[in-house]
Order: structure tokens, then sequence, then C-alpha cells
């Protein structure tokens, strides 16, 4: 031990000689645990940035999710609303006679009305699963343009009602639509309500044709009606 010592103390000159370079190495080894420090510690708030950002993806994705499924639900809400209003008129033969533009083909709203029902009909999403968000943008649109069309082809039938046809067709008219009414009174005969649906149907000849729905409908009932309540088995 003394030995050592004092070797160590015949060399103290040394230490001038590799004293810069021991404290260069010191300092550039500290230098280096600092920046693996930082890069440690950068590292770790990339991973929970990254975990942050896929959570917030996740959720979000949820909630474009909901929403889609939202706006399908407002839009096939919408179209059962319209397609209502529509079949109030159709199956209600003798009131829509009152506005006949809205089953008169010729007329360029009724046509873009039409139309317009069937695009609606058409992108309606059918099944369980889930729609894109393009499909159901589609969907709404057609939906808003099918009840817009209504709207405008159902004021401009109440302002012209029965405006653009002749007096006499207008009588015509107006005898069928006696006629409809009487077809539907249950409290009429069978044989009443027959005679009165054709010859409204004769009235009509050539000036409207009535919607296949409510004509289906009327003569479904004036069958039944006609054949009068099932006989029970002997």
């Amino acid at each position: 031990m003394g030995g050592m010592m004092g070797a160590i103390g015949q060399y103290w000159w040394l230490i001038f000689v590799f004293g810069g370079t021991i404290g260069g190495i010191a300092r550039a080894l500290g230098a280096w645990n600092e920046r693996r420090a930082e890069r440690s510690l950068e590292r770790f708030r990339i991973k929970q940035e990254a975990k942050v950002a896929v959570a917030k993806a996740a959720g979000q994705g949820r909630v474009d999710a909901a929403t889609v499924q939202r706006e399908l639900h407002r839009a096939v809400a919408e179209h059962q609303r319209t397609d209502d209003r529509w079949f109030a008129y159709e199956t209600d033969l003798a009131t829509i006679l009152d506005y006949p533009m809205l089953i008169d083909l010729r007329e360029p709203l009724t046509t873009e009305f039409h139309r317009a029902r069937s695009r609606a009909e058409l992108l309606r999403p059918t099944g369980d699963d889930e729609s894109s968000p393009a499909a159901v943008e589609a969907y709404r649109d057609a939906v808003h343009g099918y009840t817009t069309a209504l709207d405008l082809a159902e004021k401009e039938a109440r302002r012209r009602r029965r405006g653009d046809f002749s007096p006499p067709e207008q009588e015509r008219l107006a005898r069928a639509q006696r006629l409809l009414n009487l077809a539907s009174n249950e409290g009429a005969s069978p044989q009443e309500r027959q005679q009165a649906y054709a010859r409204a149907r004769r009235e009509l000849d050539g000036l409207i044709d009535l919607p296949a729905a409510g004509a289906a409908e009327l003569e479904q009932r004036l069958r039944v009606a006609l054949e009068g309540p099932a006989r029970p088995e002997s």
C-alpha cells in the first residue's frame, strides 16, 4: 500500500498532462447520458401521444358512426312522413279529384315529384347492415328532394285545382267525384257501389288515370261487398 502511494506521489505531475483529457471524457460521458435520457423521454412522449391519438380516433369513429345512424333515422322518418302525405291522396280517390294535377303525368311538377319519389325509394337502405356515410348522405338528399317535390306539386295543384280543364271536363270530374264517394259508402248496397265505381271510371276516361293503389284498394272492397260475408262451412 505504501509502495502504491509512493508511486502515485512520484508521478503526481501526470495529472497535469492527462487532466484535460480525462475531464473531456467525463464531460462527454455526461452529455451522452443526458442525450440518452432525453431520447428516452422523447420516445416515451411519442408513445403516449400515439396512444392518445389512437384512442381519440377510435372515439371519433364511434361518434361518427353514431352521427351517421342518427342522420339515417331522421331521413327514414322524413321519408315515411312524405309517403304518408302522398298515400293520403293516392288512396282517397274522391279527394284527389280536387287536385287532379297530382296524378297528371303530363305536368312537369308531377313528373318531377314521381321521379324524386322513385329515387328516394331506390336509395333507401335495406337490411340491418350499417350504411356508409356517403350512402346515408345520398339517401338523405334524395328524401329531401322527394319532400320538396311533393311540396311544390301540392301547392301548385291546390292553386290550380280543376282550372286546367274545360267547363264540360270539370263537370265530368265533379260527377266522377260524387260517384266515387258513393262507391266508397259502405251504407249503399254492393250493387250501387259497383255501378257507381264503373260510371266514375267512364267519366274519367280520357281525362285522368286514377292512382293504381287507390283503385286497387277500392276494387278489393267492392269485391268483398259483392261477395258478402263468408258462409260458415257445414
